[in-house]
């Protein structure tokens, strides 16, 4: 307790209680909330080369490609209507076609493509070029401002990727590359795309409504696909199949919008730098493809680069965003899930 007098009147200040022995300040479960989700959304995507690759030379690369969005689309139907999820606003529409137009029909299926000449190990590395790709789209439809630091981070490690393409294919790149190359474009466009409406509509709102808007894209397609070829595969070809449909595609991508929502698209963009390393495991351990010396080198040197810039803080992004209207949609979407 502290006096203090002023006239020959005494004023008591308040007495601030100390904390108790031992005890430790309470998680900030809003503060990580971001890193959280998008870790997790990151774990997630980590396997999806793998399923994919053990899917597509069996089933093929059209069929898994637009297989696993129908699979997706129908899931994503049926929580729109159990949780009654009211239909976007039609301002909301054309954000919504360029998410279908890259994560749910361009990513899957040039990288089920792809993946029918080249190694899942092979393809992971072509997704340490999606951080700066979607921080570009941050920039362009959000307002983010990535700091000088990751922008040249960012740019090393889309040079080694390139380099490690040029190196393999004789200083060309192959169909392959190609279609990796635009295939890691698209989704970032639909990231950038999806993290900024799910600031309004919500992470799992926002990746449903643009599931169901493909639709009228998978349904003829993928049934022209299985008349011209019907699929057939092993055990482990529909058991990759079923992970990208239903993991990569849809809880996974749950996940990584609400994330980039909370903590910003440019920020949690970021935490794809760990994502080839996780792929790299995977692909050792469930499908016994061996690790050549320059593709380790060139997974750990993207993610020694975007790591180096990701300790500047960034420059608006998370700091922006208000996170209490997605929360809000996010809490009233699980209440009427839930009667």
């Amino acid at each position: 307790m502290s006096m203090s007098t002023n006239d020959n009147v005494i004023h008591l200040a308040p007495i601030t209680p100390l904390p108790a022995l031992g005890t430790r300040p309470a998680f900030n479960w809003r503060e990580h909330e971001g890193p959280l989700f998008g870790g997790l959304a990151i774990l997630t995507f980590s396997v999806s080369m793998v399923g994919t690759r053990a899917a597509a030379p069996e089933l093929g690369g059209l069929f898994v490609g637009l297989g696993r969005g129908l699979v997706a689309a129908l899931l994503a139907a049926v929580v729109l209507w159990v949780g009654r999820v009211p239909v976007p606003a039609r301002r909301h529409w054309p954000g919504l076609f360029v998410v279908s137009a890259g994560s749910v029909l361009g990513f899957p299926v040039l990288s089920g493509l792809a993946l029918t000449q080249v190694s899942a190990s092979y393809g992971m590395v072509y997704t340490a070029m999606m951080p700066v790709m979607t921080a570009v789209v941050a920039v362009l439809r959000a307002g983010e401002r990535p700091t000088g630091r990751f922008w040249r981070a960012s740019l090393i490690a889309c040079a080694l990727v390139v380099g490690f393409a040029l190196r393999k294919g004789g200083g060309a790149f192959s169909v392959a590359d190609m279609q990796l190359l635009v295939g890691i474009a698209l989704p970032a466009i639909g990231y950038g795309e999806g993290g900024r409406l799910s600031r309004e509509l919500g992470g799992m709102a926002v990746l449903s409504w643009a599931l169901v808007f493909s639709l009228p894209v998978l349904v003829p397609a993928t049934l022209l696909v299985c008349w011209w070829s019907p699929p057939t595969g092993d055990t482990a070809a529909w058991l990759g199949f079923g992970y990208v449909s239903i993991f990569s595609m849809y809880l996974g991508f749950m996940a990584w919008y609400r994330g980039m929502a909370r903590g910003g698209i440019a920020r949690i963009s970021q935490l794809q730098a760990v994502q080839p390393l996780l792929g790299l495991g995977w692909a050792g351990l469930l499908l016994g493809e061996p690790l050549s010396w320059d593709l380790a080198l060139t997974a750990v040197g993207v993610i020694v680069c975007l790591s180096w810039g990701r300790q500047e803080p960034l420059a608006g992004g998370a700091e922006t965003l208000n996170p209490a209207p997605a929360a809000a949609r996010d809490r009233g979407v699980s209440a009427a899930s839930s009667r």
